[in-house]
């Protein structure tokens, strides 16, 4: 079993940044793929960028290219979300996952493990 925890959510000015952090327990880190999902109010769950066990395949939702990145330090348990140039349109609980694929996934349905969500509000 993996736990989850996502921290470094809050409120952020359009234009600024937020890097969300995600810490994982036990030691098998360094074989799980990780994602980062996003949900608003009244909307589904949305894929927003992946990254593979070793950090060569990354993944991202098209609308947070260029803004967003994803990393992983396997040493310290730990997947970052990069926010950059937010916009109010990336309000969202923002989860963190984990799969035992080796390439990472878009497929919510693939992971394995969750997070319980951190709140990102971006104010105009």
């Amino acid at each position: 079993q993996v736990q989850l925890v996502e921290s470094g959510g809050g409120l952020a000015q359009a234009g600024g940044s937020l890097r969300l952090s995600c810490a994982a327990s036990g030691r098998t880190f360094s074989r799980l793929s990780m994602g980062w999902f996003r949900q608003a109010p009244g909307k589904d769950r949305e894929f927003v960028a992946a990254i593979s066990w070793s950090g060569g395949l990354i993944y991202y939702t098209d609308s947070v290219k260029g803004r967003f990145t994803i990393s992983r330090d396997n040493a310290k348990n730990t997947v970052y979300l990069q926010m950059n140039s937010l916009k109010p349109v990336d309000t969202a609980v923002y989860y963190c996952a984990a799969d035992t694929s080796v390439t990472g996934t878009r497929d919510p349905a693939k992971y394995d493990y969750w997070g319980q969500g951190t709140q990102v509000t971006v104010s105009s």
